[in-house]
């Protein structure tokens, strides 16, 4: 009896020990410890029973069954080919008939999502592997959808490999860097727009359509080089080097843009007549109609959207959608304009009844129906099932920090839940819709990706995390809580808050409200995530973040009633949401500090202009004054500077620098190409001639995302520190 209550003791000190190990800050911030795993680089295939994932560190393409475990077959190991000069690849996408793949090495971004790479054409089945060119890297590639030839970008100009003839052709010849892009767009396209390629293949592969850019009359921004590391720029070591690129601040003149059409067999060129001229083209694809091509146009304010069928063979166009709104069109409808395969229909997901849902349009233009109806937003567009005339999306329909997948018939009825878990609920279908693989995660699961065919029948779990939950229980970590409360101007906010481990009834702990606050973001959402916030915790802060007006899945109204006072009524509710928390028992009213990141380090630093609230505040690469920002992002909710001088001069923390309370750390990365750091150089010598003290740390040659060899966790670890001297 003695022997066996010693080993139940001893157990008990060992489960103890195990449950409280200790998390270090590199954990969260750096090494991923409590990361989900996903599924890496999964393709379906065209038979919709299979689908296939890049494994093996890059160097693997495997062939999976949607209703088994096992591997059906390596459809190409990358070493093992012949004549092969690389090892593994980074992405890659199947020809027409699955028999190649076109697959690239050695990625070197240039923006957020565009990069150059070496491209390589794999014939699947005599395993052989060749380069797309001999010549530079390329940008953009991408197969005709017969398979025989790849179209690609260099140098600004388009370009064809026939793969048949191994021939390789210009399609254009007068791109040049800052003065005329094909095929690819330029910067603010590309960041705002979200893409990074600018041309598409006809269905027959008779034609490739893209975008010229012309950028000349663009003003060009410049920042400095230095030597610096990761990578080292050696050639800069004495003397300072420059990036230049062309970048529209709000106002100022976007590149002019036109549609154009290269027919292959004859080497001709048609210009597609578009009515506009200081427009935005931000989406071009082709119809089931090999002869038609769509084009959306917006114009300067992005309050009118207009969907064109062009003729490729006559370049004459004409109008079949008009969306009108009085504030603006959001950008998520860019990807949500969908040709149906009877060829007869497409569908528009939009905000055309206050929320966003799909509608349904006949090719002539004619509005058919409403598919989707309700006080909630469609978050995402899955497909369309033909066979069964059904639609798939993802939704918040139960609660905006939730997502759910659901199924509906396409005359609006028969509307089914296909995720029964509360939380997030993510999807992807094979090509005929017989299968599909949900992704759900909550605060306290991470991501279980699990199949089922077109019936709801479970056929396999594919991952189910249940490493990281273990590791994750072997440490004691805070939770994360879901609250809501209202303004004092009666409106209801949803937040989360993570406490400390062990509180101490008597005792009042310092806060940092962290949060982003941009135009349809979401912060709070019941989803996976142990970061920076929960280490904070462990370090006895309470952290909490509240999603303000502005902020997304709660409608129309909510979301755009920032429009035209970028951080007015986000601060607003920054503000109420410190009070409200600073009234709890367990926080300390005294030591509230506010951090955010861009949107949220333009948040931090106008909160703390307004309100006398927060003792301390971390802005990393904030904007401090929308005219320096780009023209599509800055002028969707503020319209141009000479329109609304007001709603930008009265909320940019550059202009309340005489107003500032509390200790602010500005943090910025000298190569930030998407917010300049001149933002907090012109705030800082305004702080400076407004005698406040404040902190700042900038990052040499860091970009936005400020990373790069020890960068991240230096980071971290400076922000931590700053908390603790102004906030402990």
């Amino acid at each position: 009896m003695r022997i066996w209550l010693l080993f139940l003791l001893v157990a008990l000190a060992l489960s103890a020990t195990a449950q409280n190990k200790k998390a270090e800050l590199a954990d969260f911030v750096t090494k991923g410890t409590f990361t989900a795993k996903g599924i890496e680089k999964m393709k379906p295939m065209k038979d919709g029973a299979h689908y296939t994932v890049l494994e093996a560190g890059g160097q693997k393409v495997v062939k999976y069954a949607y209703d088994s475990k096992k591997p059906v077959a390596v459809l190409v190991d990358i070493p093992q080919l012949k004549q092969s000069t690389i090892e593994s690849i980074k992405d890659y996408e199947f020809s027409g008939d699955e028999t190649k793949l076109l697959v690239y090495t050695n990625r070197k971004n240039i923006y957020r999502r565009s990069f150059t790479a070496d491209y390589y054409v794999v014939d699947i089945t005599r395993k052989e592997i060749e380069p797309l060119s001999d010549k530079s890297p390329q940008q953009a590639a991408a197969f005709a959808p017969d398979g025989y030839s790849v179209a690609f970008v260099r140098n600004n100009n388009l370009f064809i490999k026939n793969l048949r003839f191994k021939t390789e052709a210009a399609i254009t010849s007068d791109g040049a860097r800052d003065t005329i892009i094909n095929g690819v767009p330029d910067w603010v396209y590309e960041e705002e727009f979200a893409f990074n390629r600018a041309f598409e293949w006809s269905p027959n592969s008779a034609e490739i359509a893209y975008i010229k850019f012309d950028e000349r009359e663009v003003d060009q921004f410049q920042f400095p080089l230095y030597q610096a590391s990761h990578p080292a720029l050696d050639q800069h070591e004495l003397y300072p080097g420059a990036y230049r690129y062309k970048y529209p601040k709000a106002g100022q003149k976007n590149s002019r843009v036109s549609v154009h059409v290269f027919n292959i067999r004859h080497r001709t060129t048609k210009k597609m007549d578009v009515p506009g001229e200081d427009i935005y083209i931000p989406r071009i694809q082709w119809t089931t109609n090999p002869e038609q091509l769509s084009i959306v146009t917006l114009n300067r304010r992005q309050d009118q959207l207009n969907l064109y069928l062009a003729k490729s063979s006559s370049g004459v166009a004409r109008s079949v959608l008009t969306d009108r709104n009085s504030q603006y069109i959001s950008s998520e409808v860019l990807d949500h304009i969908i040709f149906l395969e009877d060829g007869a229909h497409f569908a528009y997901v939009a905000e055309l009844d206050g929320y966003n849902h799909i509608h349904l349009y006949g090719m002539d233009g004619i509005k058919k129906n409403q598919v989707t109806k309700g006080e909630w937003d469609v978050t995402e567009y899955y497909g369309f099932d033909a066979r069964n005339k059904l639609f798939y999306f993802q939704a918040a329909a139960v609660s905006p920090l939730q997502r759910e997948v659901y199924s509906v018939r396409m005359d609006g009825s028969r509307l089914t839940r296909l995720t029964p878990q509360d939380g997030t609920n993510k999807a992807w279908f094979s090509k005929d819709f017989s299968y599909y693989i949900i992704e759900y995660n909550s605060v306290e699961t991470p991501s279980v990706y699990t199949v089922y065919d077109s019936r709801g029948r479970q056929q396999q779990v594919l991952e189910d995390n249940q490493v990281l939950v273990e590791r994750v229980n072997a440490h004691a970590l805070p939770k994360k809580e879901f609250f809501s409360f209202e303004t004092e101007t009666g409106v209801k906010l949803n937040g989360y808050i993570i406490k400390p481990l062990q509180m101490e009834a008597s005792k009042s702990y310092p806060l940092l409200m962290t949060q982003y606050s941009g135009p349809n973001s979401q912060q709070v959402l019941d989803k996976w995530g142990k970061s920076w916030e929960h280490y904070l915790a462990l370090q006895g802060y309470v952290v909490a973040c509240v999603d303000g007006r502005g902020t997304g899945a709660r409608g129309e109204a909510f979301r755009k009633q920032t429009y035209m006072q970028l951080g007015k009524l986000e601060s607003d509710d920054q503000i109420d949401a410190a009070r409200y928390l600073g009234a709890l028992d367990y926080v300390d009213a005294d030591r509230i500090g506010i951090y955010g990141w861009s949107y949220g380090g333009f948040m931090t630093s106008l909160v703390m202009s307004r309100s006398d609230l927060f003792k301390a505040g971390i802005a990393v690469a904030p904007v401090t004054h929308w005219k320096f920002y780009d023209t599509a992002y800055t002028e969707r909710f503020m319209r141009m500077p000479r329109e609304n001088p007001k709603g930008y001069d009265q909320n940019s923390p550059i202009n309340l620098a005489d107003d500032l309370h509390g200790r602010l750390f500005l943090i910025h990365g000298t190569a930030d190409d998407n917010v300049h750091v001149q933002n907090v150089m012109e705030y800082a010598d305004r702080l400076v001639q407004a005698g406040k003290q404040f902190d700042m740390f900038i990052y040499p040659n860091r970009d936005h995302g400020l990373r790069g060899g020890n960068g991240r966790m230096h980071l971290y670890q400076m922000k931590l520190d700053f908390l603790d001297r102004h906030l402990k």
